[in-house]
């Protein structure tokens, strides 16, 4: 496990990372946009490595052996046969989130706080955006689906999911997609699935479940999203996928992406098929390290005055409930003691805050340091 050294502090200020560019001379620890700290995964590297050594970089296309990388990673990793032909590249997930909304007629529901994009690309896209807001219930966020069924209009089309959820870190139990699945049948919505952080479950004893799979019925109306780029460092390379088994609902896809939506990165396209082919190792050391940094910043803001969060049972991202500091921003607040941390109001839910603990231990206690002296 030595090449797998997650404590390394890499040297990223002064150089093209807009993680660490936003603070540019002053002393402040970034942990805010969903980028780790960690070196990318050494089969990556490599394989990046070999292709730069070839010297041409024209216009790629997915070849052989990386689809049969995505195939068996999916299969082997969620048990969900994906046919060649329901693949659809794309140079990355908000990407396809955009593409999604404008090939589905009708308004968009979503459920907030959620990722940003969800909020936003229903408007580029010429759509409105409906909302509906998740419950806070004994310590976990849930589904209203009262507030779900009330947000509905007659011209509603597509319902887009996080999955698991950013912000809030939660692993959709088996029961809880059945329900939604179900709410799209009745309403007959199409449901566009996020499932980016699909690589980052936590808990031990859980397994992502993709949502196409709860019944052939709802994998007729999804579009599921995902990536490398989470999971395994680099989303910088521009890489992601939709899974569209429904030939029609994959046609509208592509035909909304004409014109608009540039070829995939070439080596964006290398450094999947080495992540999802060569990286299990890597991967199982990742999820190591992200649990006990779960459970370090789950125990430190519990000993904050002013600060509670629920159990993050995937991502690396910490959903901080900081109203009680009586403070107008908490962004900023922490932002002035020296911890850069993403606004709740850009999820749609002021007055909490998202952590990013995807980093060496080093830079996680040094934030969370900074956090309780001012607290």
């Amino acid at each position: 496990m030595s090449d797998f050294d997650f404590g390394r502090l890499i040297e990223r200020r002064g150089g093209d990372s807009l993680k660490w560019n936003k603070y540019a001379g002053r002393d402040v620890v970034p942990l805010w946009v969903a980028d780790m700290d960690f070196a990318a995964p050494p089969a990556v590297v490599s394989a990046l490595q070999q292709r730069v050594a070839q010297q041409h970089f024209g216009y790629s296309e997915a070849w052989p052996s990386l689809i049969d990388a995505v195939l068996g990673h999916l299969q082997r990793e969620y048990h969900w046969h994906v046919e060649p032909e329901w693949l659809v590249w794309l140079p990355g997930l908000v990407t396809g989130i955009n593409v999604a909304c404008r090939a589905v007629e009708g308004s968009v529901l979503t459920a907030t706080p959620v990722y940003p994009p969800f909020l936003s690309a229903p408007h580029l896209s010429g759509r409105k955006l409906v909302k509906a807001s998740l419950r806070l219930q004994d310590g976990q966020w849930v589904w209203d689906f009262a507030a779900l069924e009330a947000a509905l209009t007659p011209e509603s089309g597509l319902l887009l999911l996080c999955h698991p959820h950013n912000p809030v870190g939660r692993a959709w139990h088996l029961h809880e997609l059945a329900a939604l699945a179900d709410f799209c049948q009745r309403h007959d919505l199409t449901v566009c699935s996020d499932e980016i952080h699909c690589g980052l479950i936590l808990d031990a004893e859980r397994r992502h479940i993709p949502l196409a799979m709860i019944d052939a019925e709802i994998a007729r109306r999804c579009i599921t999203l995902i990536a490398p780029s989470k999971t395994y460092n680099i989303p910088g390379l521009g890489c992601a996928l939709a899974v569209i088994s429904d030939a029609t609902l994959r046609r509208r896809f592509t035909g909304a992406m004409r014109g608009i939506v540039p070829h995939v990165n070439t080596l964006g396209l290398a450094a999947c098929e080495a992540a999802y082919r060569d990286c299990d190792e890597w991967h199982a050391a990742l999820i190591g390290t992200l649990r006990a940094n779960r459970d370090r910043v789950e125990s430190a803001v519990a000993a904050i005055p002013g600060l509670s969060m629920t159990h993050v049972e995937a991502t690396y991202l910490a959903w901080i409930d900081a109203r009680g500091l009586g403070v107008a921003d908490p962004a900023t607040f922490f932002e002035a003691a020296g911890v850069g941390l993403s606004s709740g109001g850009d999820f749609g839910l002021p007055g909490w805050v998202r952590l990013n603990f995807g980093c060496p231990r080093t830079t996680l206690d040094c934030a969370l340091e900074r956090m309780a002296s001012v607290c």
